[in-house]
Formats: structure tokens, sequence, C-alpha cells
């Protein structure tokens, strides 16, 4: 799960102005001072928490997906598991785009177009 956790982590910062950053005990990823995608696990497995428009409803079908917490789901947060059954490694990498493209500054989204 690890090395999963690491190509979805390397794949984040591979985004124009990203970086990684360690608040609250968590590995997270930035653009600027606002985070695109959190790296967490907790004792069901590797998760990643992104913030999706276009592709929320089918994140959240998506078996032991789930609004995030701490009202963040209110926002179009969603908590994925890394290994459920239904998504890969380029659909995590999606979603962690679109999370980018919209928490990003537009200048920035535009590099990657």
């Amino acid at each position: 799960m690890d090395a999963v956790r690491a190509k979805l982590l390397a794949f984040a910062l591979s985004l124009p102005e990203a970086a990684e950053d360690n608040p609250w005990n968590e590995t997270v990823a930035k653009v600027g001072k606002k985070v695109f995608v959190f790296f967490g696990s907790d004792p069901r497995g590797a998760r990643i928490t992104v913030k999706l428009v276009e592709s929320h409803g089918h994140a959240l079908s998506i078996d032991g997906a789930e609004p995030s917490g701490y009202g963040l789901g209110n926002a179009g947060w969603v908590t994925v598991p890394v290994d459920a059954t239904g998504i890969d490694h380029t659909l995590l990498c999606d979603w962690i785009d679109e999370s980018y493209r919209i928490v990003a500054p537009r200048r920035l989204v535009a590099l990657r177009e």
C-alpha cells in the first residue's frame, strides 16, 4: 500500500507549483497555501481525500468512500480508499488532477491545458 501512496503523492507533486506539507500530522499536497489532496490512512487502510465537482457522485459510489469529515464533505471533499474495487491508479490520478484544478489559481490550471 505504501507503493501506491508513494505513486499518488509523486503524481500530485508533479503538478505545477505543488508542494508536500505535513499539517495535522498528515501528508498533504498543496498548491500555494491550499490543500488539494490529503494522503491519510486509518485502520481501514490508505485513503485519499480530494475535492470533486464533476466526479463527486462517482467517487461517492465507490465502496468505502464517504464525504470527508470536519465539514469538508459539505464543500465537495470525498475520502476514498485507494484499494477499493472499481478504481485504479489512473482514476485516482484523475481525481487528484480534478481537485488540483478546483483549488489551484487559474494561471496554473492553464498550464495543465
